[in-house]
């Protein structure tokens, strides 16, 4: 399984990537995010899936380098990308299907091109067709998405800065991490702010953020007991009395 995160703010855009990869017993790391970068052209590529079609999509998508170069928007990135998905599972969705598996890519594309008014978030779906992501919905997990999403829809809206952004951000993915082991550091982040046309990458392992995620453990340990009580009170109340005349 995967987990790819890709947030957009105002000031920029967010994206992080697990590096998990399982095969049956087998587990290794590999890259999950694509960047490109030219002069005016700032594109990240995370995706989710089948790594044979993963592989085969992003090697058809780089073969058309010097026309995605010529690109002016995004959209027009995500169309091309979209088409190469096409183009593998006219190739071997069937051959795929009769060996038990299910041809799936999810993919998410962000960045801005020159002739974009802002950033730009996009996720393209397995068939090729894709959405694009608005204030109305900030942020697109793909991959191992139920555990991580609480704090994003408790913390990210479009003011979000992108530090804030970032640190909900890991904590999502730490979230995850945690309830499947099939999601594990290292984490892949890159970082975008508005009209800049400059990716910055980094990659974190579990030793640079355990302190961060033993922090939030303890934290969210003291928060529970802090709670107020006096709304358990009166249905512990009345349990202890049913269970004193059940005697």
């Amino acid at each position: 399984m995967t987990y790819c995160l890709a947030i957009k703010v105002k000031e920029g855009l967010i994206a992080i990537a697990d590096t998990c990869i399982t095969a049956g017993s087998n587990v290794s790391i590999k890259k999950k995010v694509h960047v490109e970068q030219y002069q005016d052209h700032s594109v990240f590529i995370m995706t989710s899936g089948l790594r044979s079609v993963r592989d085969k999509a992003i090697n058809y998508f780089q073969e058309l380098s010097e026309e995605t170069k010529s690109y002016t928007k995004l959209y027009q990135v995500v169309n091309s990308f979209g088409d190469q998905i096409k183009r593998v599972a006219k190739e071997d969705k069937a051959s795929l299907l009769s060996g038990g598996l299910k041809f799936n890519l999810n993919t998410i594309i962000g960045g801005q091109l020159k002739d974009d008014a802002t950033q730009k978030l996009f996720l393209i779906y397995s068939e090729g067709n894709w959405v694009e992501l608005d204030e109305g919905s900030p942020y697109v997990i793909i991959g191992n998405s139920g555990q991580g999403k609480a704090i994003l829809n408790r913390i990210i809206n479009p003011d979000t800065t992108m530090k804030e952004a970032l640190k909900a951000g890991f904590l999502s993915f730490d979230s995850t991490r945690v309830s499947a082991n099939n999601v594990d550091f290292p984490i892949d982040v890159v970082l975008y702010k508005k009209d800049t046309f400059e990716m910055f990458e980094k990659r974190y392992d579990q030793k640079e953020l355990s302190n961060i995620s033993d922090l939030w453990a303890e934290k969210l340990k003291s928060a529970l007991d802090e709670l107020p009580e006096e709304w358990l009170d009166t249905t512990f109340d009345k349990l202890d009395d049913k269970l004193v005349n059940n005697k």
